[in-house]
């Protein structure tokens, strides 16, 4: 009952309440109107109740000295003294900040509701009489499902008839639908794009999809929680406070010099100097098209020292295009062969299909009979009563089309380079082929460039190949690259930089991300248009998907911790220095709050700096 009241007292409706307390208290000073009761008490309480609770909660049962017990003391030390809208103030200011990182949490647990949707609640199952509709529950290891076309695959499984292409960008990133034929895997949570097949089910409980969940899960609960500076500050201000006051009585003898000490180490400045820095700085990055979740994060982002970039989605667009045309036969041109390949694929569905097609501007197309498609290798057609192959090299190899050395020396040589290829045959010969890839993002090199000067090291996760992902690091000028990765491998190598001492902020954008952007110590989601589920699982988005804000979110980090570093020395000297004054009697309780409320103003004018970067 009584912690049903503290969470009603620290929610959004209670603290958007205390604030207009607070406000309506803050006018009757300006005005000097002098209430019969002044609003800031309620302030005090509805902000204040709980960080007092939590910070003897922490003092008395986790034996831990804590921001919330700093908060604490400077709400007693300002109401023993009379300023009780400075106390009514850190404890807002204290609410605020703890409601902004429970919407951080509440999102987190919202993405990994939407995972768990991504798979259906029913399958097909094929009985003796027949394929019937039934639950998930109603599934075994074992059973045959059947999964049609534009259905998403329910449970992890073996191909046991039939062939397909399945879009499985969710799970692994890759770029295109891959295609699957008798004895290959495929798992829940995946679309079949095109064939029917018949699987035999290996997992329904303890699917791909749902170990990809416990990933989150455990990389969300393992976590090491973020110190931040004020929790360390607040481990010996609070005692020190206390001894100072209790020496200078106890060899004194004058309780005045002993509560002047209280008022002036009253840490209002201190409790200001990181969450008006990072208010700030937050103001600032969202000029940018930088949202910010947390003030823990961009702490954290300024000691970032290695940048790991996803590839699909990240640094490229995600959009495949042609790239190379390459003729193998004289009497067909390039646009011959683009032409030609265009007028097949035009009947077809498949991304590359639509690829091929949209590259074609001006070019005409011919007409194309008796069209067959071949889920998982390729198309066919009649053109001029002449048959066309269009698809892979094994749509080649079934119709006995030979590839001479020199022209599968040319097709290995753009395989390497990461390029997808649709070749092209007229009957029995191999006449050229259309290279295919993800578009790289326009500012992708420029940015890399940017972040060498601020990082030690930037690295590649994809789990699409790794030619592909070797070809783009070599583009970006990055040295090391890692393809063919599952998000269990990406977050076991990001574990592996972390125990090599690596502060990793890890830049992605697909559900396969999530994993990797909870176990980094900053995650960073594009955010324009990217799946909620990755930028519920991130601490920042980049909301215009631009990666050019990100070496701006690496020197805003550094001037935020620079800053807050500046106000805390500054705070820390200007109360030493009152120390001192108090402990001689030179100032009393009514100078010293005056030079406390001094400090505190020095503080917000050196903070609010952060807004115009």
């Amino acid at each position: 009952m009584f912690m049903q009241f503290i969470e009603f007292l620290a929610g959004v409706k209670m603290t958007v309440f205390s604030a207009l307390c607070l406000l309506l208290s803050l006018i009757l000073l300006i005005f000097d109107i002098t209430p019969f009761f002044n609003p800031v008490w309620i302030t005090i309480f509805v902000s204040g109740i709980p960080i007092v609770f939590h910070a003897f909660y922490s003092l008395f049962s986790r034996h831990k000295i804590t921001s919330p017990l700093l908060i604490t003391t400077a709400m007693i030390a300002s109401m023993a003294i009379g300023e009780i809208f400075a106390a009514g103030e850190v404890a807002l200011i204290m609410a605020i900040g703890e409601i902004l990182e429970d919407i951080t949490v509440d999102k987190a647990k919202r993405g990994l509701e939407k995972l768990l949707k991504l798979t259906p609640n029913q399958g097909r199952k094929i009985t003796a009489t027949g394929d019937i509709i039934v639950d998930i529950a109603q599934i075994d290891n074992d059973d045959i499902l059947r999964v049609l076309p534009g259905e998403i695959i329910p449970a992890d499984g073996v191909i046991i008839s039939g062939s397909t292409s399945v879009n499985q960008a969710n799970l692994t990133g890759e770029s295109l639908p891959v295609d699957k034929f008798v004895n290959d895997k495929v798992w829940a949570g995946t679309l079949n794009c095109f064939g029917t097949i018949d699987i035999q089910v290996t997992a329904v409980h303890d699917t791909f999809l749902q170990k990809m969940i416990a990933l989150v899960q455990n990389a969300q609960q393992n976590k090491a929680p973020t110190e931040l500076i004020i929790d360390k500050l607040a481990t010996f201000l609070i005692p020190t406070a206390l001894l100072v006051a209790l020496l200078t009585y106890f060899f004194t003898g004058e309780i005045i010099r002993a509560v002047t000490i209280l008022v002036v180490f009253c840490p209002c400045a201190l409790v200001l100097a990181t969450p008006i820095s990072v208010i700030s700085a937050m103001t600032a990055a969202s000029k940018h098209g930088i949202l910010i979740k947390s003030g823990a994060a961009l702490e954290i982002m300024s000691k970032v020292d290695t940048f790991v970039f996803d590839k699909t989605g990240t640094l490229t667009l995600g959009n495949i295009s042609v790239t190379d045309i390459v003729s193998f036969d004289k009497k067909y041109s390039q646009n011959d062969i683009l032409s030609l390949g265009a007028s097949l694929e035009k009947l077809s569905e498949h991304p590359l299909a639509k690829a091929i097609v949209s590259a074609v501007v001006s070019l005409p197309l011919v007409a194309v009979k008796d069209f067959k498609m071949y889920p998982g290798l390729g198309i066919s057609g009649l053109i001029d009563n002449q048959i066309f192959f269009v698809g892979n090299l094994k749509l080649l190899e079934i119709n006995n089309i030979l590839i001479s050395s020199q022209n599968m020396k040319t097709i290995l040589s753009l395989q390497n380079q990461g390029k997808t290829l649709v070749l092209l045959a007229k009957n029995s010969k191999l006449i050229g082929c259309i290279a295919l890839s993800d578009t790289i993002r326009p500012e992708a090199k420029k940015v890399i460039a940017m972040l060498k000067p601020l990082s030690k090291n930037i690295v590649i996760l994809s789990g699409d190949n790794q030619a592909a992902a070797q070809y783009l690091a070599h583009c970006m000028g990055i040295k090391r690259a890692w393809g063919n990765l599952l998000p269990s491998d990406k977050v076991q190598t990001l574990y592996s930089l972390q125990q090599g001492g690596a502060c990793i902020c890890m830049i992605g954008d697909g559900i396969n991300d999530a994993p990797s952007l909870k176990v980094a110590n900053v995650g960073i989601a594009m955010g324009k248009l990217g799946n909620d589920i990755t930028v519920d699982a991130a601490d920042i988005a980049l909301i215009d998907n631009n990666l050019i804000a990100l070496p701006k979110l690496k020197s805003l980090s550094i001037a935020t911790l620079t800053t807050i570093k500046q106000n805390l020395t500054f705070s820390l000297l200007f109360n030493l220095l009152c120390i001192g004054l108090s402990v001689l009697g030179i100032i009393g309780p009514f100078a010293g709050a005056i030079l406390h409320n001094v400090s505190s103003l020095i503080v917000i004018f050196n903070a609010s700096r952060l807004c115009y970067k």
